[in-house]
């Protein structure tokens, strides 16, 4: 458990802040460990938060990427009902299932762990006690819903019914959230509530349970949320889930549930409950990281010297604007409190919602399963991250986004241009880059130099502010600049009658796509490695040209970032069409029975499990 993800950090020589360096901490909400990730929860988490935490890297910032699995409470257990086996058979499953389809997408955590641990036990435990000491917490008597079929009070994931706000009346609506609207319920608030797992109604007991007095902290979860909202340049769906909460009035939240699966109340009167998800989940954060490295607090309790990037989707914000910070100040200890959180909205799927519990819509091992390579899928759900409204996957747009934009614009630039090269002398350069001195006054190139220079400064600016989807929209004009810039130079006349001139075109062309090595790297890292295999170029060589500002004044411009006389490899084309009668495969393929896929992932994840446990013998 907690084994730093494929060497990337960690082990022995684990990153820690460097006082006067900017340290930058990135966590996306941990996935749930109870089913097979879908495109939807790919793109608002951890894809996401790969896309900032490379760029980071690109940039020489001092950053490390925690995630990994959500293990503890109803969602657990309720699965391992399910296929007749314990909880923690489910998450070691399921675990191995996650972390081996986040590997095919790319996704470079620095640890990828788990939140059944040692280590998450103490800190949950050790943060209770500071609540408990400074008189945060206090005790409750709460209604809740007992089933006397399966004779136990039933969790707020195990009780369905209709959502009872007016202007909602979802009859899907779960005892803790409604999917619909997105507001947090409790069960006995549901109308019409039934037992999820044998569908009769259940009847409302008295129980008692421990709340986080969150009234207590308005003024100074207020003054966080204000300044810090500014200061982090909060995504604006984020400042509007949170000011919605804070409207509707802080409310005493229990943190307690009558529960076996999770961690345990360290409380004489409490010792046979566990902690609440919701409490427990986020400090998840800070227990893999203390897996990571066991000097874990120089970066939780070190908010003068690291930034907090937290990615997630819409409907875990105010765990993390209003729950997650009022423990962390509860606890009256120096806590690295969240900076920015980039939220995203619903990716929804050709027939409806992507539904992990319903197994509609495009899973991870599906994606896996196309034999499209993960750059495409990598490329297209991040040109449809739903940053402020939802967005719908189709495989027609799928289509059209490959063929036009991947193939056409930007395969099509990089091949032409390597192609050209490589070509024999008398018809090419021989596969060598040529001198091209002269470019600072060759009127097309230094024009192009300054759109390029202003594209890169554009992009910088966007990836600073985690505007993912505006900065590769910039990465991607590049690829039409050079286009345009080819078309225009007439490349393959100047080569027959103004030699030197073409020089400096094919230098310069050559140099852009190194550029669009480095700036397309966050999004689509397997492309960036196949550029610098043509190129015959190292991937420590890889980095972002310009200063913190992306000024390129005093940078290097395209015809020096690859030396003349250096000699390419061989080139070839990196994307492949999708055609007509593939997209009506995809599309016939994954629109059959969900019942039948579901089990088709569940023998997949079997087989993952068992590949797990024998690497381990």
């Amino acid at each position: 458990m907690g084994d730093p993800w494929d060497g990337r950090g960690g082990g022995n020589n684990p990153k820690l802040p460097i006082p006067g360096k900017r340290n930058i901490l990135i966590t996306s909400a941990l996935p749930y460990v109870n089913n097979v990730p879908h495109l939807g929860n790919i793109i608002g988490c951890v894809l996401s938060a790969d896309v900032f935490a490379r760029y980071c890297r690109l940039r020489g910032y001092n950053v490390i990427y925690i995630c990994g699995t959500d293990e503890y409470g109803t969602a657990t257990e309720t699965k391992a009902m399910e296929e007749n086996c314990t909880p923690q058979q489910i998450c070691d499953k399921y675990h191995a299932v996650h972390k081996d389809i986040y590997n095919w997408f790319d996704i470079s955590f620095d640890i990828f762990g788990r939140t059944s641990t040692p280590q998450q036990t103490e800190i949950c435990q050790s943060i209770f006690k500071k609540l408990m000491e400074n008189n945060w917490l206090s005790e409750n008597m709460m209604q809740q819903l007992y089933c006397e079929i399966c004779e136990r009070f039933l969790a707020d994931r195990l009780v369905e019914g209709i959502c009872p706000m007016p202007d909602c009346n979802y009859e899907s609506a779960r005892g803790d959230q409604c999917e619909k609207c997105g507001r947090l319920l409790n069960p006995t608030e549901l109308k019409d509530p039934k037992c999820k797992v044998c569908q009769t109604t259940p009847q409302i007991r008295d129980t008692d349970h421990l709340f986080l007095e969150l009234p207590l902290f308005k003024e100074k979860l207020e003054e966080y949320i204000n300044n810090t909202s500014v200061a982090g340049s909060w995504s604006q769906n984020a400042i509007q889930a949170t000011h919605a909460w804070l409207k509707e009035g802080l409310k005493p939240r229990c943190i307690t549930r009558d529960l076996k699966w999770g961690v345990s109340v360290p409380h004489d009167k409490y010792k046979d409950k566990v902690f609440y998800v919701w409490y427990d989940a986020p400090i998840g954060y800070v227990s893999i990281t203390s897996c990571y490295t066991t000097d874990w607090e120089k970066w939780w309790k070190n908010p003068q010297d690291v930034e907090l990037y937290q990615f997630m989707g819409k409907d875990n914000v105010p765990f993390h604007t209003v729950m997650f910070p009022s423990t962390l100040i509860g606890t009256g200890e120096n806590w690295t409190l969240m900076k920015n959180i980039s939220v995203t909205e619903y990716l929804n799927y050709e027939a409806g919602k992507f539904s992990k519990s319903k197994g509609v819509g495009v899973f991870g091992n599906d994606a896996k399963d196309t034999n499209i390579p993960t750059e495409v899928w990598r490329y297209y759900l991040l040109t449809n991250r739903p940053e402020v409204s939802d967005t719908l996957f189709t495989w027609a747009d799928l289509q059209a986004k490959l063929n036009n934009e991947l193939l056409n614009n930007l395969g099509n630039f990089i091949n032409r241009v390597l192609s050209f090269i490589a070509k024999p002398q008398g018809l090419g350069y021989g596969s060598i880059i040529p001198d091209g001195s002269g470019a600072e006054s060759h009127w097309l190139t230094k024009t192009l130099a300054e759109r390029i220079g202003t594209y890169v400064g554009q992009y910088i600016e966007a990836m600073e502010k985690v505007k993912l989807k505006q900065a590769l929209r910039i990465g991607i004009s590049i690829s039409s600049e050079g286009n345009a810039y080819l078309q225009e130079s007439q490349f393959w006349k100047l080569y027959k009658e103004d030699q030197a001139s073409c020089s400096i075109v094919m230098r310069t062309s050559v140099g852009l796509v190194y550029l669009l090595a480095c700036v397309l790297e966050p999004f689509m890292p397997s492309f960036s490695l196949k550029v610098l295999r043509q190129l015959d170029f190292p991937i420590e060589k890889l980095h972002l040209i310009g200063n913190e500002n992306g000024d390129l004044k005093s940078a290097r411009k395209p015809w020096e970032f690859i030396p003349a006389g250096h000699k390419i490899g061989t080139p070839e084309p990196i994307f492949k069409e999708l055609k007509d009668e593939d997209v009506e495969l995809f599309r016939k393929k994954f629109s059959g029975s969900q019942a039948d896929r579901v089990v088709k992932a569940e023998a997949e994840a079997r087989k993952v499990a068992e590949q797990l446990e024998k690497t381990k013998i």
